[in-house]
């Protein structure tokens, strides 16, 4: 039991590093080629918020929660099913820590600038 509810951490944690560096990519593809709801303003707060949370995480030195649950539910790195040590290779490195800190704090100002460079619409209000 506990190696499937590692594996779904760890589906959940692909999806959402999925969602931070696809949803940069697709929020500039989407402007050049006019999608509106890539300029949703709860799509575009929500990522600007995730990879805000990732970086602050690195800067404050904690490791991430989904990383931490995944391990403790893991328990031997053999246990892996053939899918999940393919999305484990995916999303970890053996890097010092300064590398990821580094390259998610930059990726945070890249989102930041997108944010500007391509605003979300404004949000509508009730009664308007």
């Amino acid at each position: 039991m506990n190696v499937l509810l590692a594996d779904v951490v760890l589906i959940v944690h692909f999806a959402f590093v999925l969602f931070v560096v696809g949803g940069l990519g697709v929020t500039w593809l989407g402007a050049a080629l006019g999608w509106r709801w890539v300029r949703n303003f709860w799509f575009r707060v929500a990522h600007l918020s995730a990879i805000l949370f990732v970086a602050a995480e690195a800067i404050a030195g904690i490791w991430c929660p989904l990383t931490i649950w995944e391990a403790q539910l893991r328990g031997v790195e053999s246990d892996k099913g053939f899918i999940a040590a393919w999305v484990h290779r995916v999303l970890f490195y053996n890097f010092p820590p300064w590398v990821f800190t580094t390259a998610y704090v930059g990726f945070a100002l890249l989102v930041a600038v997108t944010f500007w460079m391509i605003p979300p619409a404004q949000r509508k209000r009730k009664g308007r």
